[in-house]
């Protein structure tokens, strides 16, 4: 009897294991496609890529450079690619002697690509017409210009976010005229932050700018013609103890102006929640905003989605009992803004909430170091008792993103978040990256880890798994290949519902030699 119970029992184990593993996870409702790759014989100690895409004709352009191997010069070159990834125009890029890449955009189907000189202050632009084949460059001799940071063109023109003297300003190069001139309108001391839209639809250049006095902040928006002239400039502020961190301003349609981005409580280190405000409704006659809207990250429906359910519910719990006695729960999260895109009903924002790494040193011994190698006990002495011990931003650790739809008079239609694999980075640059599926209702957020492709399908605030992901292949044929290391992944949004993987690539197939490339990957969701 005994021998029979001791049958039954790892019957019904096996019988419950098989019925478990027949539950596998649900299948995505739409899953991407991989139709076309890329491959460059490339190293990444020998070369680097920049992967430019041109919306316009459903073409992508590649910056190649190369370095030398033993002596001689960097040599660089234009190659531009179809909707397939098929080759079209190859064209050489002859860089003067000390002069270093610093940033890439495109207009159109123009592609400008921008270099720094070791002279001091001077610059060197080369402009590809990616229709005609036509290569034209150019030499600015600014002697101010210091670090750059932004490169926007408009109409033909390049408009640069550069230092000078302490302080942040935009520089203009008139590309068909060959001259330049620093733009009187925008001369702001460091540290300064600004967002610079150029709207080709519109012909505007508009710049927001974040201002604070460490306890109070507040925006100030500036309209600037495709030649640099200062056409309008405004004020936007918050009453109370609120304060405009920084925002995002509608591209398109000028005769709707939808301004959005975050509220501060005093600290302007960290966001309490999103704002949003009509700019087209007007002020009242104490010059305050009439559409001036607030939405605490509590009031949002998906903010917190990676804080288990209890954790949420004792947070709104000490919010209403603060309430009760005229204060407000503040929360300290940092978010990466991204570029307002535009919807039939409205329009959707982006930002990614993140927080510094921090690298923990000391002057009295090295138990500073070793908390970075797993010893959190022996790092957390060293912050305690070294006195002389210091701290240094070693990157920066994206948890989340977060997507919100407003109509155009700036009231939220939804919310929904994507919860990420916490990736690290070490400079502060977005990674999740969005486009609309075909239905013209949902829209897909991904991005690239460990060779991995991660997305969610979000259909305004309906839930979704944000687990949902698939490998990047690295062939287009089916055929089995192992892939031993993958660097400086990118993913960059296309045109449609596409989007573009790249990086460099070790891969071993399972007969034949291993290659290193630099490849390219159509991700399409159908």
């Amino acid at each position: 009897m005994k021998r029979l119970y001791v049958l039954l029992s790892l019957f019904l184990c096996v019988s419950a294991g098989l019925a478990q593993n027949s539950k596998l996870p649900p299948k995505p409702p739409v899953e991407p496609a991989q139709p076309y790759r890329l491959e460059l014989p490339l190293e990444r100690y020998t070369s680097d890529v920049l992967v430019q895409p041109l919306p316009e004709d459903s073409s992508v352009v590649l910056l190649v450079e190369k370095d030398p191997v033993l002596t001689g010069k960097t040599e660089y070159t234009f190659q531009k690619f179809d909707s397939r990834l098929r080759p079209g125009q190859i064209v050489p890029l002859s860089v003067p002697r000390g002069y270093e890449f610093r940033q890439i955009c495109a207009e159109g189907t123009d592609v400008y690509a921008l270099f720094q000189g070791t002279t001091e202050g001077t610059l060197w632009v080369a402009a590809f017409d990616t229709r005609t084949g036509e290569l034209g460059a150019g030499e600015f001799k600014t002697k101010r210009a210091r670090e750059v940071h932004d490169l926007k063109a408009l109409d033909g023109n390049l408009f640069v976010t550069v230092e000078v003297d302490m302080h942040l300003t935009l520089l203009l190069l008139d590309l068909k005229e060959a001259t330049f001139r620093f733009l009187p309108s925008v001369y702001e001391p460091l540290p300064a932050s600004f967002t610079f839209l150029a709207d080709s639809v519109t012909k505007r250049a508009e710049l927001i700018l974040s201002e604070t006095n460490g306890f109070k902040s507040r925006l100030q928006l500036k309209q600037l013609s495709d030649n640099g002239q200062l056409l309008h400039s405004e004020f936007v502020q918050a009453g109370s103890e609120r304060g405009l961190l920084e925002a995002q301003l509608s591209p398109g349609d000028s005769a709707a102006r939808l301004l959005a981005g975050t509220y501060t409580l005093r600290d302007s280190r960290y966001s309490q929640g999103l704002f949003a405000a009509d700019l087209n409704a007007g002020v009242t006659p104490t010059g305050q905003r009439r559409s001036l809207r607030y939405y605490d990250f509590l009031n949002l429906k998906h903010f917190f989605d990676f804080m288990k359910p209890a954790r949420v519910a004792r947070m709104r719990q000490r919010s209403e009992r603060l309430k009760a006695t005229d204060r407000q729960y503040r929360h300290r999260y940092r978010l990466l803004m991204h570029d307002m895109l535009p919807t039939p009903n409205g329009y959707v924002l982006v930002a990614e909430v993140y927080y510094p790494r921090y690298n923990y040193s000391s002057t009295y011994s090295n138990f500073g170091s070793l908390y970075n190698y797993g010893y959190p006990g022996m790092g957390a002495f060293s912050r305690a008792y070294s006195p002389l011990g210091s701290r240094r931003n070693d990157g920066y650790r994206t948890t989340h993103a977060l997507i919100c739809g407003f109509d155009r008079q700036g009231n939220l239609l939804w919310d929904n978040s994507f919860l990420m694999q916490e990736v690290e980075q070490f400079s502060l640059r977005e990674t999740v990256r969005v486009r609309p599926l075909a239905d013209g209702r949902r829209l897909v957020m991904a991005y690239l880890k460990d060779d991995n492709l991660y997305y969610k399908l979000v259909d305004q605030a309906a839930p979704a798994p944000n687990d949902w992901q698939v490998k990047v292949q690295t062939n287009t044929s089916g055929v089995s290949e192992k892939t031993v290391n993958t660097q400086q992944e990118h993913l960059t949004a296309w045109y449609g519902s596409r989007f573009l993987a790249s990086g460099y690539q070790h891969v071993n197939p399972e007969k034949g030699q291993s290659r290193e490339v630099f490849f390219v990957n159509v991700i399409e969701f159908r």
